[in-house]
């Protein structure tokens, strides 16, 4: 069956002349919309319309296309016929059922659904969706495509469900004897070097341990973003709505973000009532809170290249100032682990320098070469640490387009992880390693979402967020909380160490 619009067009007042008259007017503004939107990809007709008083109700059916473009340039081009003609106008459209047919690559193997008005029926590989009553907007934005990709993506999900991300080894791990066996947030605690947030997932970092998380810092600076032109940038730590809908996270991680609200007054008349709960109760009013802020209007900051991306967004960069290498330190990131926490390596609150790159493909790959001499030399030379790399490409990423290639000269886009053994969890070959680094090219996906341009040629980009918790527990968990098992060159950039604070 074809695609099938059956729509309502509201006019300003029931034209003159009723049905009869305007029949010719509606027979050749139709037939130009199909023309000018249908006919160069499978044709279309109009199947029936009819006028009620102001309601013009039209059936459109394409075989091939869907026919709502079809149905906007006809009420446009109705309204400026109409306007000339007897003042009239077009006031607003609506779709009380739109069908929509199309062929699933895989088949379901649990029911699907999305949350807008539908009905869903399946014929072995062919599916028919029924959207209804959609307004103007949801038609003028295109909700119809949406939906068909988003059942395609849903359904093209449950495939890979529960599969592993593609993984192929890149660098072997050099093996070297570790200097200890413990698990290093439980050997901070003891040392009284950190403490267990007041909120879950965080972490209270005393002299000590603050001390090493600057000594990584000052290390990626130092030792890998200097030395390759990075130049420092002071960004804002809430992430838009806006933002992380071109960037596409509000679709993928909406449950690992913290969520902004606001008060909705600064008045202290206004929240007199909740200062005297608290004073009567000693105890937050939850509900009398809720009553005086916002909804949600940001997020905390969840990763610092989105924010970079909105900087950059609708701007061209000069040839010469390609390739862009900027780094942010200032924002604290946030994310929602719920019952995955562990220590200090698996945290709600973390501290992450976030390198991002703009250039033309060639300066990426390049620029990727270098990085990974820089981290090689941090990670063997200074820190001497039993780590690996590994290309990896998530099955989700793999159905997207992005191909996951184990010749080495095909993989361009993409991510390297950096791991490293923690000898407390076990083996080595038994026991699950840390990613502790990551380093990726991401091809135009943000330069295009964000329109950066640069003066010719293509721009892509990517970036390499250094986690600074994950560096330091990759560090301890090898080499223990005693300096003198720490090699000379950390030892350089460490020493000396606070005082240890003492409690009684």
């Amino acid at each position: 069956m074809p695609n099938r619009l059956r729509a309502e067009v509201l006019l300003s007042s029931a034209p003159e002349g009723g049905r009869a008259a305007l029949e010719p007017i509606v027979t050749a503004l139709a037939n130009e919309a199909i023309e000018k939107t249908l006919n160069r990809r499978g044709g279309g007709r109009v199947v029936e319309w009819e006028l009620a008083g102001p309601t013009l109700s039209i059936t459109i059916e394409a075989p091939e296309a869907r026919p709502h473009g079809t149905l906007l340039a006809f009420s446009r081009r109705l309204g400026e016929e109409l306007g000339r003609a007897q003042k009239i106008g077009v006031r607003s459209l609506r779709a009380p059922e739109y069908r929509l047919e199309f062929i699933l690559a895989v088949l379901p193997t649990t029911p699907v659904s999305i949350p807008i008005p539908h009905t869903l029926t399946l014929d072995g590989d062919r599916a028919t969706l029924t959207l209804l009553d959609l307004d103007e907007t949801a038609l003028r934005e295109n909700w119809a495509d949406r939906a068909v990709k988003l059942l395609e993506e849903k359904i093209r999900r449950q495939s890979y469900a529960g599969k592993e991300q593609y993984w192929t080894l890149l660098r072997a791990p050099i093996a070297r004897e570790p200097k200890f066996l413990q698990d290093p947030t439980e050997a901070m605690i003891k040392r009284q070097w950190v403490r267990g947030g007041p909120t879950k997932g965080k972490w209270f970092l005393g002299p000590s341990a603050a001390h090493l998380l600057r000594t990584m810092e000052r290390i990626a600076r130092e030792e890998v973003l200097l030395p390759l032109g990075f130049r420092e940038v002071v960004q804002p730590h809430h992430d838009s709505f806006e933002t992380l809908l071109k960037t596409g996270h509000l679709e993928g991680l909406p449950g690992e973000f913290y969520y902004v609200v606001e008060p909705k007054s600064r008045d202290p008349a206004v929240w007199e009532r909740f200062t005297d709960l608290v004073k009567i109760t000693q105890a937050v009013p939850t509900e009398e809170l809720a009553r005086l802020v916002t909804g949600p209007t940001a997020v905390l900051c969840y990763a610092q290249c989105p924010t970079t991306y909105w900087w950059l967004s609708g701007r061209t960069l000069a040839t010469d100032s390609l390739p862009l290498l900027v780094f942010d330190r200032a924002a604290v990131s946030n994310r929602y682990e719920s019952g995955g926490r562990h220590g200090l390596e698996r945290v709600d609150e973390f501290h992450r320098i976030e390198p991002v790159y703009l250039g033309t493909p060639e300066q990426l790959v390049a620029l990727r070469e270098r990085l990974l001499e820089r981290y090689i030399h941090v990670f063997d030379k200074i820190l001497e640490l039993e780590w690996r790399t590994a290309w990896v490409t998530p099955f989700f990423m793999q159905q997207a387009g992005v191909i996951a290639s184990d010749d080495p000269h095909q993989r361009i886009q993409g991510t390297i992880d950096f791991e490293a053994w923690l000898p407390y969890r076990g083996t080595r070959e038994g026991s699950e390693w840390l990613e502790f680094q990551n380093l990726s090219i991401v091809g135009d996906k943000y330069t295009k979402a964000f329109t950066i341009k640069t003066q010719k040629g293509e721009l892509w980009s990517g970036c390499t967020g250094i986690g600074l918790e994950r560096w330091m527990v990759a560090f301890l968990a090898q080499k223990g909380l005693d300096v003198d098992g720490w090699p000379d060159g950390f030892r350089r950039y460490a020493e000396p160490l606070p005082n240890e604070l003492h409690f009684l």
